[in-house]
């Protein structure tokens, strides 16, 4: 099917688009830095310095913001990597913290969503990426859902979000890729 937008939840946020007539557009789809969050005091990216980036909504840099809020103290010295995976088992050892940092994510997704669809002419999400393994994956497909069916009704209808298996989810981005057609 066609109309697809395919959302990479990893060190950061990046994007692709698959348009209604089956085309990958050339447009520029870098979602990490279009606004998510209207509110003056969201957080700011380091790089850009602009608020409510997507990136600091749907990556493993939501995941750091939350993680002290959560009660999770990440270890100093682990690279970005190790320090995800270290909130991750914390998720699939039951802690209750980590479980609300997912939870809150999936939310941020929904909200997201609803935005990207005023630009987008979208039917299908494929979200994938780093911060969709384990359990993280069916909680943020789960906020996403209910905010939609709650505060979307008519997009949630149409819109079909799509959570691959856990090989594809972790290097989806790269079978993509290395798919493309040369032209």
């Amino acid at each position: 099917d066609n109309s697809v937008l395919g959302i990479a939840l990893g060190s950061s946020e990046a994007a692709g688009y698959v348009d209604a007539n089956g085309r990958v557009t050339g447009w520029l789809n870098e979602l990490a830095f279009a606004p998510v969050d209207d509110n003056p005091d969201a957080p700011a990216d380091e790089w850009s310095g602009d608020r409510g980036c997507g990136a600091l909504y749907f990556s493993q840099q939501c995941v750091f913001r939350l993680a002290a809020k959560a009660g999770i103290e990440i270890p100093d010295g682990l690279t970005d990597a190790d320090r995800l995976k270290f909130v991750q088992e914390k998720l699939e050892s039951g802690h209750e913290g980590a479980r609300q940092i997912w939870e809150t994510m999936g939310i941020y997704l929904g909200y997201g969503l609803a935005r990207y669809a005023e630009f987008y002419d979208v039917k299908h999400i494929l979200i994938l990426g780093r911060c969709t393994s384990g359990s993280g994956g069916d909680l943020l497909l789960s906020g996403a859902r209910m905010v939609l069916d709650a505060e979307f009704p008519e997009l949630a209808e149409c819109l079909q979000i799509h959570l691959p298996d856990e090989k594809i989810r972790r290097i989806g981005q790269s079978v993509a890729a290395a798919s493309l057609p040369v032209v």
